[in-house]
């Protein structure tokens, strides 16, 4: 600790010595004994109704002949999603950790937290990180790797926005340094974090159309779906998580236009509904490639370059197929039996990950690990299923 901050604490009244703890116990996912709620938990207590609103999508769908959902493809986006939380519970410490850090050690100053401004300028300013974070991801290939989980389903509904990747924590941290810098505390880091992640739920459908003045200063379902687009005309746009503004400010916004449908999915498909492999994709090709090259530069540069950039020397070799903006979806046929069977096996895994939020921070570490191993085995195993021989 240091002695401008030990300093500060001296000073400090019971009040905000108080507020500083309740930061911290935000940024310590693992205490054991605690009467406030944890991130993970409030996420176990939000699932109920994400799922309540993916059957109204579908249902809604249905009743106007346009649905948007298959099993295998709603049950990968849900894996994924589980996964991504299960994983968490061991990673986002990291994020946080730093953050934390960051905050106590290398702060300008330290904001407090009973005040609106603070809150509604961490809100606005983590939306900022949020939206050069996304950008990235979608420029820089090593930030690709992570995010492409995110856009690898060809269908684009709800359970699309639960389609979360296991690896974003590893580098995304980076980019939400400059609150830490600024003084926000990591209760607020943490709570605004939640709020933009839960906004995003709502505008991954297609059941809700143009909203107006909405879609220009806030990220709308149209808005969104112009951001899942592999067309050309949408590729790379729209990044923001709840303000358009950035896009506006920034020059990455466009409107959807009708007389352009929108194709979903990524530039190479996935072709599977292996959750594992979907978050170890585009991580294996960059890291066969770097290995092929010749050249130590590009090396390196497979890492930092755009997504699909390749060096010389290997794409000589092993030319990439062309992108095909209208191709057949990823969509191999499955009995009765076998979706009756991943039916079962997707509510014995819903069960575990949402028992295993709510208890984690109770349970010893290798207790943790080993139920974290065992949901990742229910979710491969239904992936299998998913994909018949």
């Amino acid at each position: 600790m240091s002695r401008r901050f030990r300093r500060q604490q001296a000073h400090e009244s019971p009040n905000s010595q108080a507020l500083r703890f309740g930061a911290a116990w935000v940024a310590r996912p693992t205490l054991t004994a605690s009467s406030r709620m944890t991130s993970s938990q409030i996420i176990a207590l939000a699932s109920p109704v994400f799922l309540l609103l993916i059957g109204l999508e579908w249902w809604v769908g249905l009743r106007r002949g346009h649905p948007t959902y298959r099993l295998n493809d709603a049950f990968n986006s849900l894996g994924l999603g589980m996964l991504s939380q299960v994983v968490g519970l061991f990673t986002a410490l990291l994020a946080v950790g730093v953050y934390t850090s960051v905050w106590q050690h290398a702060s300008l100053w330290q904001l407090p937290t009973d005040q609106a401004w603070v809150w509604v300028s961490g809100l606005l300013l983590y939306d900022l990180c949020y939206y050069w974070l996304h950008r990235c991801g979608h420029r820089v290939a090593v930030l690709w790797a992570a995010h492409a989980v995110h856009h690898q389903s060809e269908d684009y509904n709800l359970s699309t926005a639960l389609r979360q990747t296991s690896s974003g924590h590893l580098l995304g941290w980076v980019f939400y340094l400059p609150m830490a810098v600024l003084g926000f505390p990591p209760l607020v880091f943490a709570v605004v974090g939640l709020i933009d992640l839960l906004y995003q739920f709502w505008v991954h459908t297609q059941q809700v159309g143009r909203l107006g003045w909405f879609d220009r200063w806030f990220c709308s379902p149209s808005n969104h779906r112009v951001h899942h687009a592999v067309n050309d005309r949408y590729l790379d746009k729209n990044y923001g998580g709840i303000f358009m503004v950035w896009d506006r400010l920034f020059g990455t916004y466009i409107e959807e236009d009708d007389l352009e449908p929108i194709v979903y999915g990524t530039r190479k498909p996935l072709r599977s509904w292996n959750p594992v492999w979907a978050n170890l994709e585009v991580y294996s090709a960059l890291l066969k490639d770097s290995w092929r090259t010749r050249s130590p530069i590009d090396k390196l540069k497979v890492w930092l370059m755009p997504p699909g950039w390749r060096p010389a020397d290997v794409a000589a070799q092993d030319p990439s197929p062309p992108f095909e903006l209208h191709r057949p979806l990823y969509n191999p046929p499955l009995s009765r039996q076998r979706q009756t069977l991943a039916w079962a096996l997707g509510l014995c895994a819903l069960g575990a990950v949402l028992s295993l939020l709510w208890l984690a921070h109770t349970l010893p570490w290798l207790d943790k690990a080993a139920a974290a191993l065992g949901v990742l085995g229910l979710l491969w195993l239904i992936g299998r299923v998913c994909t018949p021989e």
